[in-house]
């Protein structure tokens, strides 16, 4: 190394200001060594604490990899290969934790303790002799000033005794502490060096000592471990690119495919509805009551679960029952002024929840779904399947069925067109009985061709229903159900036994060319369905059905207003579905004009809830009780209860049909009786 510069303590009596001077740069040189060594302090300070931060964490890193087991993670938790390998991971840096902490110790004693020793103690003791100099400098000052001003005239010895006294005392002051502050000055030049260095050797050399202990714990062993895990990372890294390009490609499809479905309402033109589902799943808004008037609607997720309908809310783990719908109903309807809007009523009648779509295609896939699963498909083998050819059957029907037609033509007599047979008077029967009704039946002879259908209710206060506002004399009166007249007039259904009330939907109406044989109800049926499927209409205008001995009324359940009434003279037909014994019809024989000879028949078709054979089974019974209205009280009760045992039902449904003649209806006796309880 080249010399040291040094400050003449031999000239530091004489005080020159070359002296001084060269004083002054030894100054400038310790305060920038005392800036620079600060700025180092700081750094390597920073080091310490990193070092002793990375000790910290490698060892919780180390403890986290132990606990990796004992996690309980959603997904891929129990990956035994994953939870081995981590365990290798922490006994690996589980040892590096504690080179760390070595590391930590060696360089807290080799290279943070020399550098603090020379900032705390060699610059803190140059600073405290250059104060204690220029104290002294000044106080020297200050003596020979004095002493300078002695008198020459009048001098005096007491005073010129002090003031040479003083003189001494800190001229001696000042060249002692003068010798110490440049004896301090030289000495730092060699401190510096000793500061600068020697922290740096021991930084280098805990290092040095922290790669050699771990490359005695890096051994060829955990070299090939650590190619293997190297391998398998890029192994999923692979596999990660792959599926990422993969999502990618599908994330582009679904935008390109997805981007019309962005409207609430798409088209239908484009999505066409799906009528075969028997699932579905879906947000839907639910209507919830909060008072008389005032509702809430709540957007929730509903799906269906076999005969079921689940909601649930969003944050919920698991969807709860909303509504049975196995034999359900499902109708479109208005409610407060929204679209899409349709109800679902129970089996029984006892629970109904009004749900609100958010477009079209999902208002009718909706309904179309729900009504489905109330005809129980979804019980089959392929439910989508069956729910197809349940609908093809339903498009097919709006046309004359060849097969029905073929049937028809097969049973048909070969020659001369044969009289319409009039049966008597039953409350059950089978086809296979009237097999010689068949022959004589044609499907022209059953509806004629592209007759109208009346899908709604038209009530009484806005037109009259031909033939029967006039016979009924009821018009728009309030009825009670239960027969107690509301005024002073005396209703005609006072005086009538028979009082029975069911709940049913109606479907629709159509004009019919027979009445005379129960295929005109079936046929009815199959078009006024038909219809409704094809122009999707699926509102249900629900009544209250009143049977009584002297007609029949449909009644408003909210005001009690009778909207239709029905003569029982007049019902000459009624049966129910072959197969959903939800499903019953009747029809009703009026006069279609002037003349009483010009006699028309209308087909109604009603849904109930399941009680389509109690209907038909009352009809029957208060057509029982009109024709014996000579029947003392005793004997009409004996009717009631005989009517009340269950009777078997035929594999083709439950019909009547009735003759206009009163003399054909008055020898039913004992002979339709007996008929009755065998068939």
């Amino acid at each position: 190394m080249p010399g040291i510069d040094k400050l003449p303590i031999e000239e530091t009596l004489e005080d020159s200001p070359q002296t001084r001077s060269l004083l002054g740069v030894f100054e400038e040189d310790a305060t920038a060594i005392s800036n620079y060594m600060n700025q180092l302090y700081q750094a390597m300070h920073r080091i310490y604490d990193a070092q002793n931060e990375l000790s910290a964490a490698t060892h919780l890193t180390s403890k986290l990899l132990k606990e990796y087991e004992k996690q309980r993670f959603p997904l891929g938790g129990d990956d035994e290969v994953m939870s081995s390998t981590l365990q290798q991971f922490s006994k690996v840096i589980d040892e590096l934790s504690s080179c760390h902490a070595v590391l930590s110790t060696q360089l807290a004693d080799a290279m943070m303790f020399p550098i603090t020793q020379f900032k705390e103690r060699d610059l803190k003791e140059i600073l405290t002799l250059k104060e204690v100099f220029q104290i002294a400098s000044n106080d020297h000052d200050a003596a020979i000033n004095r002493y300078s001003r002695l008198s020459k005239k009048r001098e005096n010895d007491k005073v010129k005794y002090e003031v040479t006294e003083d003189v001494y005392t800190s001229r001696k002051k000042q060249h002692q502490t003068m010798m110490h502050y440049f004896c301090a000055l030289n000495t730092l030049q060699y401190k510096k060096k000793i500061a600068l260095l020697e922290p740096l050797l021991g930084y280098m050399q805990a290092q040095i000592s922290f790669f050699k202990m771990g490359s005695e714990n890096l051994n060829e062993q955990l070299e090939e471990f650590l190619a293997n895990i190297g391998t398998s990372v890029q192994n999923v890294r692979r596999e990660m690119d792959s599926d990422v390009e993969t999502m990618q490609q599908t994330i582009e499809d679904l935008e390109v495919a997805s981007d019309p479905l962005y409207v609430p309402d798409p088209d239908p033109t484009k999505f066409p509805v799906n009528r075969n589902l028997t699932r579905k799943a879906g947000y839907l808004n639910a209507r919830n009551k909060t008072g008389l008037v005032s509702s809430t609607w709540d957007r929730q997720f509903y799906f269906t679960q076999g005969g079921n309908l689940m909601s649930q809310a969003r944050g919920d783990v698991a969807g709860g029952l909303a509504m049975d719908i196995d034999n359900c109903s499902v109708m479109a309807v208005d409610c407060e002024d929204r679209r899409y809007c349709f109800q679902i009523t129970s089996f029984d009648g006892k629970k109904s929840s009004i749900l609100q779509a958010e477009s079209k295609k999902d208002h009718e896939e909706w309904i179309c779904t729900i009504n489905n699963i109330s005809k129980q498909i979804y019980l089959s083998e392929n439910p989508e399947e069956t729910a197809a050819r349940v609908n093809q059957s339903a498009l097919e029907a709006v046309t004359p069925s060849p097969s029905f037609q073929q049937r028809h033509e097969s049973l048909r007599p070969a020659g001369g067109q044969s009289r319409p047979l009039t049966a008597r008077t039953s409350s059950s029967g089978s086809l296979g009985s009237e097999s010689t009704n068949l022959a004589a039946l044609s499907l022209d002879s059953l509806v004629a061709p592209d007759t109208p259908i009346q899908f709604d209710i038209i009530s009484p206060v806005c037109e009259d229903q031909p033939g029967q506002a006039k016979a009924s004399g009821q018009g728009g009166r309030r009825t009670n159900p239960f027969g107690e007249s509301g005024g002073s007039t005396k209703s005609e259904t006072e005086d009538s036994i028979l009082h029975q009330l069911f709940i049913v939907r109606f479907l629709g109406s159509m004009e019919v060319k027979s009445d005379d044989h129960p295929d005109v109800v079936y046929e009815t049926m199959r078009q006024i369905l038909a219809a409704r499927a094809i122009h999707n209409i699926f509102r249900m205008t629900e009544s209250h059905l009143l049977v009584t001995c002297d007609c029949l009324k449909l009644i408003d359940p909210q005001t009690q207003v009778t909207r239709l009434t029905f003569p029982l003279p007049c019902v000459v037909l009624y049966a129910t579905h072959q197969e959903n014994k939800r499903l019953f019809g009747f029809v009703l024989r009026t006069s279609g004009g002037r003349s009483e000879s010009n006699l028309s028949s209308v087909c109604y078709i009603f849904e109930s809830n399941n009680e389509g054979e109690k209907i038909c089974d009352s009809v029957g019974l208060a057509k029982q009780i009109a024709l014996h209205a000579e029947l003392d009280l005793e004997e009409q009760s004996r009717l009631i209860a005989a009517s009340s045992r269950p009777n078997q039902a035929s594999s083709e449904g439950q019909f009547v049909v009735l003759s206009s003649s009163q003399s054909e209806e008055s020898d039913l006796g004992e002979e339709g009786k007996k008929r009755e309880s065998e068939a």
